[in-house]
């Protein structure tokens, strides 16, 4: 297996960082890098903040990747998400920026993030990006959130 660089949050103590572009991502080497598969993250919590009015906006997100040569290691990527609390933007912006941002730096063989966010005015919106197509041999299964429905 190939050798991972040291990782700055395995095992350690580490602060939420104040912003999502001071957020420091590891990435280590992937254990089965001949191996077709698929990697899932939930964040069924996350939040961010609304660029006008500066309420809390509420997203279920779901990250599915399919690894290259390394893997997004989780507490970073904890940390990198928890990172938004305090950080305004739009829902797309975000979503995709998170995707982009994985992408640019992992260089996965593909990646797609579902931001399934909670009405504010009225309206969810919810948003969609993927890297590409995913490969032809990868299962992919249904990212599992439902479209809001209010109650019911």
């Amino acid at each position: 297996m190939p050798q991972s660089p040291p990782t700055r949050h395995l095992g350690q103590t580490s602060a939420l960082p104040a912003s999502p572009e001071a957020a420091l991502l590891d990435y280590v080497a992937n254990p089965r890098p001949d191996a077709l598969y698929c990697v899932r993250f939930a964040a069924p919590e996350f939040t961010s903040l609304c660029p006008v009015t500066g309420q809390p906006d509420f997203a279920h997100l779901v990250i599915d990747y399919a690894p290259g040569e390394t893997i997004v290691e989780s507490k970073s990527l904890k940390l990198f998400l928890g990172a938004f609390r305090n950080h305004a933007g739009f829902h797309e912006d975000v979503t995709v920026g998170i995707g982009q941002r994985l992408v640019a730096e992992m260089a996965p063989r593909w990646l797609r993030i579902g931001g399934y966010w909670y009405p504010r005015g009225g309206i969810p919106i919810d948003v969609f990006w993927q890297s590409g197509p995913p490969p032809a041999e990868l299962w992919l299964p249904d990212q599992g959130v439902a479209s809001y429905r209010g109650r019911g």
